[in-house]
């Protein structure tokens, strides 16, 4: 077994009976010749992936079909922990009968999925899931090999989760389809952030692009901004004509700008929603603008004020005043 399997002590606990076994014994380790692949009537498809954060690697050899693009024998060697090795194992199963199509669409999910002895309990503890990435990467190197293009018209674009391999674009519409408001609810809908958490907030064991709380956060800031924008229209009023006057404003008259904004923009929305905000004061130190504000009626108890409301209505006071305009709730 693996040393670097070894999980706070416990050996292989947190591991299913279907890792344990293809860790000491793969099934489908070994390589496809040449002369193998061409008595078969197939054409022979060699790749290789390395995972830069945990130093395995991983050669998959594919036998297609070139008539049907069907993987008649799929074969794998593997460098790397035991995790890397049962993934690997299982992700070269998972591709024989398939078309090279259909494996493209195999993710570290479905190896894992797998590799599971009962539906509801994980193969392997989340600290390990990034094993699996591996099998959905050589697979698409496999497949752009096959293919004669770049791996990259393969890639989605803007990847969040590696683990559950979910894209910022999907995780985005997921959040506006269903109206979701928590990184709970991203996660039982996408399964981003199940596994090794490293997406969900900075600080995990991994350095993301993209984290999910900012997505959220984002997302519902720019769909709140949406709702006001289609249904109140805006006026410019006499507003300054640039940041750089509203800047050199005094504070009654920041005050008189930043309420006409929030009069044109901002207010009716929350008054349709039963509630509605005030202004309480602006501290100006030069190098940001702080507006201070209580919610009034529905707003006071609204879970989105500290979140989605409070970014929209900084975003429209960011646009059209200033960007070092920042909303603090009191």
């Amino acid at each position: 077994m693996a040393k670097n399997d070894l999980i706070g002590g416990a050996l292989f606990e947190q591991y299913s009976n279907i890792v344990n076994q293809r860790m000491d014994n793969p099934l489908n380790r070994g390589e496809i010749t040449e002369e193998e692949a061409e008595a078969m009537g197939t054409k022979l498809i060699v790749a290789d992936f390395g995972a830069e954060s945990c130093g395995d690697a991983v050669r998959l050899y594919w036998a297609v079909d070139p008539e049907t693009n069907v993987i008649k024998s799929s074969k794998f060697k593997s460098f790397g922990c035991g995790t890397a090795i049962a993934s690997s194992d299982m992700m070269a199963e998972l591709c024989v009968g398939k078309t090279v199509d259909d494996a493209v669409k195999i993710t570290n999910i479905d190896v894992e999925m797998a590799m599971r002895d009962h539906p509801d309990e994980p193969a392997v503890p989340p600290q390990k899931m990034h094993c699996s990435v591996m099998a959905y990467d050589v697979i698409k190197k496999a497949a752009a090999i096959y293919k004669g293009i770049d791996i990259a018209e393969l890639e989605e674009k803007e990847m969040v989760c590696e683990c559950a391999r979910v894209t910022l674009s999907t995780i985005k519409e997921v959040i506006r389809i269903n109206d979701l408001t928590t990184v709970e609810q991203i996660t039982d809908y996408t399964k981003a952030g199940a596994f090794c958490k490293s997406c969900i907030k900075p600080g995990g064991h991994e350095n993301r692009q993209y984290y999910l709380v900012d997505i959220l956060a984002e997302t519902r800031a720019e769909m709140e901004r949406e709702r006001i924008s289609a249904a109140i229209p805006t006026t410019s009023g006499a507003l300054p004509s640039s940041p750089e006057q509203f800047e050199r404003m005094t504070v009654v008259q920041k005050l008189k700008a930043v309420e006409a904004v929030i009069d044109e923009n901002i207010r009716q929305m929350l008054m349709m929603d039963g509630g509605n905000m005030e202004v309480l004061d602006i501290k100006d130190d030069g190098e940001n603008i702080d507006i201070y504000i209580r919610y009034l009626g529905a707003c006071s108890g609204c879970a989105s004020s500290a979140t989605g409301t409070l970014y929209a209505i900084e975003a429209v006071l960011r646009d059209k005043l200033s960007t070092k305009i920042r909303v603090l709730p009191l």
